[in-house]
Order: C-alpha cells, then sequence, then structure tokens
C-alpha cells in the first residue's frame, strides 16, 4: 500500500474536483431548466430539441428524462465526452462540434441518429471512433474533420468503408468513386468477386490477393502507401482508380493571387466613381 506523505492537499484535491463537477452540473442543469422556461415546456415528454450551445459547458445532466428528444444543440462548448446520452433513442440530429471530446463512448445508444457533427475536437482513436458508430445504420451526414484522426493516410476512404450509409461526409458528398475504390483498398476479396462477374466468370474468384506469385509488380502501387501501421501492394483494375487513390495522399495546397479584373484603372481612381467595387482575391485549392 503506498503511503502519501502529504495526505492534507491530496485530500483537498479530491474535495476540489468534486465541487468543481458539482458546479459544473448545477451550471447544466440552470441551462437545461432555462431552456425549458424559454419554450414553455411544462412536462419533459413535450421536449423535442434543446439548444444548449455556447453555454460554457464542461458536463450535462442526464438527459434521459426527455424521451422525446429528437434535437439537441450541444456544440460550442467545453466537453470532453458524451456520457450523458444514454436513454434518448429517439435523437435523430446531434451537434457536438468545437468542443474538446476526446472519446465518443455511448454514442451507439443512438441508434435513430441521422445527422452528426463532431468537427473540432480532439479525436484521436479512429478505430474507437468508428467501432462506435458502426452500428448507426440511419446515420447520413457526418463530420469529423478538425480532429487528430483526420491526419492517418487514406482518413476518409477508411470511413466510408466502415460506415457505407454514410452520404455526407465533412461537408463533401460521398461519390461512386470513392466507393469504388474503398471496395478495391480495403476488401480485396469483395472487388474480385465483383471483377468476376462483371467478366462474366472469366476471372479466377479462388484468387488470394496475399499470394505473391500472382501479383504482377509492375502493376502495383509504390511501396510507401498503406493505412496507418499497414502496407497495401494492391492491384487496380482500373488506373483510374490508382490515380485517384494516389490523389487522395497528396497533401492541400492553397494558391491565392488578386483578381486584377476589379482593380481599378488610374483613370477610374482619380475620377472616384461611385459604386465602384473593393478589388477582389482569387483562391485555389489543389491536391
Amino acid at each position: 500500500m503506498s503511503w502519501d506523505p502529504n495526505p492534507v492537499p491530496r485530500a483537498l484535491r479530491c474535495w476540489s474536483l468534486r465541487r468543481a463537477s458539482e458546479t459544473a452540473l448545477q451550471s447544466s442543469r440552470r441551462a437545461v431548466e432555462d431552456q425549458l422556461k424559454i419554450r414553455g415546456h411544462k412536462r419533459d415528454a413535450d421536449v423535442f430539441e434543446l439548444f444548449l450551445s455556447k453555454k460554457e459547458l464542461t458536463e450535462v445532466i442526464d438527459l434521459s428524462r426527455f424521451k422525446k428528444l429528437k434535437y439537441l444543440w450541444l456544440h460550442h462548448n467545453k466537453l470532453h465526452g458524451i456520457t450523458f446520452l444514454t436513454r434518448n433513442y429517439c435523437l435523430t440530429e446531434l451537434y457536438l462540434n468545437n468542443n474538446a471530446i476526446f472519446e465518443i463512448e455511448g454514442l451507439h445508444y443512438l441508434p435513430s441518429l441521422n445527422i452528426l457533427l463532431l468537427h473540432h475536437n480532439e479525436l484521436t482513436n479512429i478505430d474507437a471512433t468508428v467501432k462506435e458508430l458502426q452500428g448507426m445504420l440511419n446515420l447520413k451526414i457526418l463530420s469529423l474533420y478538425q480532429n487528430p484522426l483526420c491526419q492517418y493516410n487514406l482518413y476518409r476512404l477508411y470511413i466510408i468503408y466502415h460506415l457505407p450509409g454514410v452520404e455526407l461526409l465533412d461537408r463533401n458528398q460521398v461519390t461512386e468513386k470513392e466507393r469504388r475504390s474503398m471496395i478495391t483498398i480495403f476488401n480485396h476479396k469483395k472487388a474480385h468477386i465483383v471483377q468476376s462477374i462483371a467478366f462474366r466468370g472469366k476471372v479466377d474468384a479462388s484468387w488470394d490477393p496475399k499470394s505473391p506469385f500472382k501479383q504482377k509488380p509492375v502493376q502495383r502501387v509504390p511501396s510507401d502507401f498503406g493505412f496507418a501501421n499497414n502496407v497495401d501492394k494492391t492491384v487496380f483494375d482500373d488506373p483510374e482508380d490508382a490515380v485517384f487513390v494516389r490523389s487522395m495522399k497528396r497533401s492541400v495546397m492553397t494558391l491565392t493571387s488578386m483578381n486584377w479584373n476589379t482593380v481599378p484603372t488610374r483613370e477610374e481612381r482619380y475620377l472616384e466613381e461611385e459604386g465602384t467595387e473593393p478589388a477582389q482575391m482569387l483562391t485555389v485549392t489543389l491536391r
């Protein structure tokens, strides 16, 4: 048993943490009650939405009393987790962006969720995040950008592969080309079956993508290609897929220059014509 040479400060620290947690919950309770008063709700069963954004909340009280809650705004707070959501089975839209959330344990209890915004948080574990979201069959709109996990190689295709129901990811529509490339990279067996059907069974369906003697080195993706710690030597039958995958690895570059068509001439500046718009900047983003 370890001995604490200074037990009084330790006890004070524990008391201080409990006190801070109680204060945070009281702030959350007041915010909820204020919203109920503003909306004129007298019964919990009448609450379909709660707007709790920009309240400096670090914790939130248990919201399971609102059985019919469908829309919940909690963006722009200081939340670290979402353990307060466990029995809100009717929740369809959840806005958690711009917080300090580092884990989303408990989201799998929300099967009806259709929109989930989690951008600008501190999510680092992409596998844990995907595992928590895989049971949401109704999830169509998801945002995860500006999280550390977005730095993973081929992050977008990885999310699309594990969450095939998502139609809008990080404000961009999921394309058929991305779905095709996703299958080629992460599901070799399914991709080969699709190819076999497309060629009317002329392709050997017993082909094993891990078998080295059946893969042509000249068709392989460069050796530096990989997701996380795995190196993938995928063979692409369609060259466009290979080009698309390579493009997903490139860094985003933004070029900004003056739009000289909007810059007034010397005569225009001299005359100071009314209604002359200020000069504009052109921004081009390349990957």
